[in-house]
């Protein structure tokens, strides 16, 4: 495909990145910045083009005549849009997606955006990061959660530890442990290795363990698995920005909030805007504030400013103050990878949040999700299946006789209103969404090829 990437920031940058990981894909990267360019072309195959990503000559420098998507990805809503309009109306691009962040557009219909503004698709890296911190706070002791089919159906990563009733036995073993729930491992990370498991698979204290099940099921499998958690009741979060005032108002109905930010301006507004939420005024790295607030009481600590540094710093400290889990917000992929595990619980990274929804647009076949797991080594797919018997290599065959890549796993099957387990003797129909676990990257094109519908089918 021929993408053009609007916005050179961390989100366009690791966009940028994880595209150009993909086979035969065309990148074109346009922003103001002269270093941000630089700095991409030096470290991937792509090209760059200076200049206002909403600017007709622009766009049309960066091959908009005849790009199949262009992603709009820009720090201003209205450029995004614009750029968008442009693309539609002047150079007829098929696909336009448009990074938005103002809950005054984010509020509008779908078919609002597409009419008035040429947006076939919308994402917000702030929507996608709070969805995720609700799901992590919602399961204690997860490190990463995942919806299917509309929230029916969950994928879940826990650190296995000693002590979980399964920890030290096999995978089978968790059908006899617990005949009535169904629970699917498709994958295991041990010492940043992956594995798929099989029956026999031991689980090992320390694992990084994938599972997925009905979300209603989720605790039963996570307490197999490692100690209990005690239920969150207590939230801090650090940042009244976007991302911190959003997830202010999705919890305080449910838990004890407190935010703190350091702007007086800002928390007057966050003090009028948010009903149950306790807003302090202060830097979130000061130990005073944080013990009179009685941080050891704290459940979960998120730190959620647009700085860093700061959140890795208020997130150390407060886990050093006896928090019992801390989630920094880290825009910077190197230090993602350095601080998750440590002393900070989960790092998360707005740009991978992202990531996931635009892969989707991009990939070969009916992709009705995608999303990155491990920070971009492995994927999980939501894969819809169309074509017959004679037209498509899976359908009316059984999962054990489908020839999946070493390395892919069927999860799960959503069929209709229905959610189906996999096993090796399910049988695969026509419009099933198959949810499935791809360990590598590197075996995507295997993937995408085996579950291509056959000519004869149109």
């Amino acid at each position: 495909m021929k993408i053009i990437i609007l916005g050179a920031g961390q989100v366009g940058a690791n966009l940028a990145e994880s595209l150009v990981a993909e086979n035969n894909n065309d990148i074109t990267v346009v922003d103001l910045d002269d270093s941000r360019l630089a700095l991409l072309q030096d470290r991937f195959d792509l090209r760059t083009v200076r200049g206002h990503a909403a600017h007709p000559s622009v766009l049309k420098q960066a091959g908009a005549e005849d790009a199949d998507l262009l992603v709009a990805v820009t720090q201003s809503d209205e450029i995004n849009l614009v750029a968008c309009r442009i693309a539609s109306s002047l150079f007829n691009v098929p696909t336009r997606i448009a990074r938005i962040r103002s809950h005054d557009f984010l509020g509008q219909e779908a078919d609002f955006l597409l009419e008035h503004f040429g947006v076939n698709e919308v994402i917000s890296p702030e929507q996608e990061v709070t969805d995720t911190l609700r799901r992590l706070i919602e399961h204690p002791g997860s490190l990463q959660v995942l919806d299917f089919a509309e929230g029916k159906v969950r994928l879940v990563a826990v650190r296995a530890y000693h002590g979980g009733p399964l920890v030290g036995h096999e995978l089978q073993d968790i059908k006899r442990h617990m005949p009535s729930l169904e629970c699917r491992i498709p994958a295991i990370y041990r010492r940043d290795r992956g594995i798929v498991p099989k029956g026999v698979t031991v689980i090992e204290p320390g694992d990084e363990v994938f599972f997925l099940a009905r979300r209603h099921d989720i605790p039963s499998v996570m307490r197999e698995l490692r100690r209990s958690e005690r239920p969150v009741k207590r939230v801090m979060i650090a940042g009244g920005g976007n991302i911190g005032r959003r997830l202010a108002a999705g919890l305080e109905h449910n838990y004890e909030v407190k935010l703190i930010d350091h702007n007086k301006a800002t928390c007057t507004l966050l003090a009028e805007q948010l009903h149950r939420t306790l807003v302090l005024q202060g830097e979130a790295t000061d130990e005073e504030l944080l013990e009179q607030e009685n941080i050891q009481s704290i459940d979960v600590f998120c730190a959620l400013t647009n700085d860093d540094e700061d959140n890795i710093m208020s997130a150390l400290l407060a886990k050093r103050m006896g928090a019992q889990r801390v989630i920094a917000l880290i825009n910077r992929s190197a230090y993602v990878n350095l601080v998750q595990g440590g002393e900070i619980d989960i790092a998360i990274s707005p740009a991978q949040a992202t990531v996931g929804p635009l892969l989707s647009k991009i990939r070969r076949g009916d992709m009705a999700a995608v999303h990155s797991l491990r920070r971009g080594a492995a994927e999980v797919l939501e894969i819809i299946i169309h074509g017959d018997l004679k037209t498509s290599k899976v359908v009316g065959r059984h999962i054990g006789d489908v020839a999946l890549p070493e390395g892919a796993t069927i999860a799960a099957i959503i069929r209709n209103e229905d959610v189906v387990i996999a096993h090796h003797d399910t049988l695969i129909e026509a419009e099933d969404h198959l949810i499935l676990f791809v360990l590598n990257k590197r075996i995507i094109p295997k993937v995408e090829k085996l579950f291509q519908v056959g000519f004869g089918f149109f």
